[in-house]
């Protein structure tokens, strides 16, 4: 009984999934898609291929472009940091140096003569490291720039 239910349902239901043109529902009819309509599609897919091409390069170019700057900051930023930890070690031995030189004042003229040439010696110190790290930091900052200068100036000369 189940088969003859089962096959008098799909008639039934065969029967009214025809529409008025005598095609299944679930038959995709066979259109015709006009030359020009294919040729647009086909450049529309063409132009959204070479787009994303252009954009992958460009993404590549970009990270390739962050790891060099990056890299370049790293080595100038090390730099210095080692420019800085030199004059840390100098500044602490003119610090015992001058130290032990006061265990060596017998007067309160001697120690102020002392002191104030000390004092002349090391802003002159100090005024020389400032200058060598200002020196040093635009160093680094030009070349961590330059990287970034050159990519930007072949992008704009590749829009141009």
């Amino acid at each position: 009984m189940n088969e003859i239910t089962t096959s008098a349902t799909k008639a039934k239901t065969a029967k009214h999934m025809r529409d008025s043109f005598g095609l299944s529902k679930n038959a995709i009819p066979q259109l015709e898609v006009p030359a020009d309509f294919r040729e647009m599609i086909d450049k529309g897919v063409a132009q959204a291929r070479d787009a994303y091409a252009k954009a992958k390069a460009a993404g590549e170019e970009a990270a390739d472009l962050l790891k060099t700057t990056y890299a370049t900051a790293a080595k100038g930023a090390t730099g210095y940091n080692l420019k800085l930890i030199e004059i840390a070690r100098a500044n602490a031995g003119a610090a015992f140096d001058y130290a032990h030189e006061l265990l060596g004042v017998k007067s309160p003229s001697e120690f102020i003569a002392l002191s104030t040439a000390q004092m002349r010696k090391q802003f002159d110190i100090a005024s020389a490291q400032n200058k060598e790290l200002f020196a040093l930091a635009q160093q680094v900052a030009t070349e961590a720039a330059e990287p970034i200068k050159t990519g930007v100036s072949k992008a704009l000369n590749r829009a141009i």
